[in-house]
């Protein structure tokens, strides 16, 4: 069997909301992600497509610096002519921008709005795929809820719950990126890192959209809720009902996402 990756063990380190110089410095874990290296494969339009999705994702925000050329070659595992013609590619389309001088480099263009992504991509989806992404998401989840709480030792859950404490006084942004690490973390608790793993790919595809439904509710606060209930069934080892508000969290989105559709058509 495999053993938990690190970020089961990553919930004892406190999250206080960053201050924009500090993000900068400490990216939050799906966007970590987002440089693992590409492999063999790896062309100018790979890099180009993931540096896309993190920018209209939101993992990379208005304003932010990219690392320099040769880190992010180093870090994709491709030539610096590779990297180079990707950002090329996305100034070309007005995603980035150079500055000069010496605190220059590229930098995600200031109208790079997440939020405006992410609502065009919900007006062109279909009810269909709208519906399988949340049945994707609830059945990966819901497997790794259930496994967390077989598996975890309830102090674990303690400190994750614990880190949920501030959420009520960070902005939208910064509790996002928290409910993301927190739910990373609780699934890490499954001590499984293939399950971890695709769980960071799935959040890394869900977060705007679960970003999008907190911009356009009125109960911003609703999915940590729902999170702070799931890792209070995990520390209790309440298999079933961490699965089951699991799901509600999953519909109560699709849902939301589905009503704004209408609106936005």
């Amino acid at each position: 069997m495999e053993q938990s990756p690190a970020p089961a063990r990553a919930a004892a380190v406190p999250v206080d909301a960053p201050s924009p110089h500090d993000a900068r410095r400490h990216p939050h874990r799906l966007q970590g992600s987002l440089f693992q290296p590409i492999g063999d494969e790896g062309r100018a339009e790979l890099v180009e497509r993931r540096l896309v999705d993190a920018i209209t994702r939101g993992h990379l925000a208005a304003g932010e610096r990219l690392p320099p050329e040769a880190d992010l070659a180093r870090s994709l595992g491709v030539a610096p002519v590779t990297v180079r013609e990707a950002l090329l590619a996305l100034r070309g389309r007005g995603l980035l921008v150079t500055r000069r001088g010496r605190n220059g480099g590229s930098f995600v263009a200031d109208h790079a709005d997440p939020l405006s992504f992410t609502r065009e991509a919900v007006r062109a989806a279909s009810r269909l795929a709208l519906r399988d992404l949340g049945a994707h998401y609830a059945a990966i989840t819901g497997a790794c809820v259930r496994l967390a709480a077989r598996r975890a030792d309830p102090s674990e859950a303690q400190q994750i719950r614990q880190r949920m404490q501030r959420l009520g006084d960070l902005d939208t942004e910064q509790r996002r990126r928290l409910l993301d690490d927190v739910q990373i973390e609780i699934v890490a608790l499954s001590q499984s890192a293939r399950l971890t793993r695709e769980q960071m790919k799935l959040q890394a595809e869900i977060s705007p959209y679960l970003l999008l439904v907190a911009h356009e509710s009125e109960d911003a606060l609703r999915q940590g809720e729902h999170l702070a209930a799931v890792a209070d069934a995990v520390e209790a080892g309440d298999e079933e009902s961490a699965v089951i508000r699991t799901e509600l969290m999953v519909d109560e989105t699709i849902d939301a996402l589905i009503s704004l559709q209408v609106r936005l058509n």
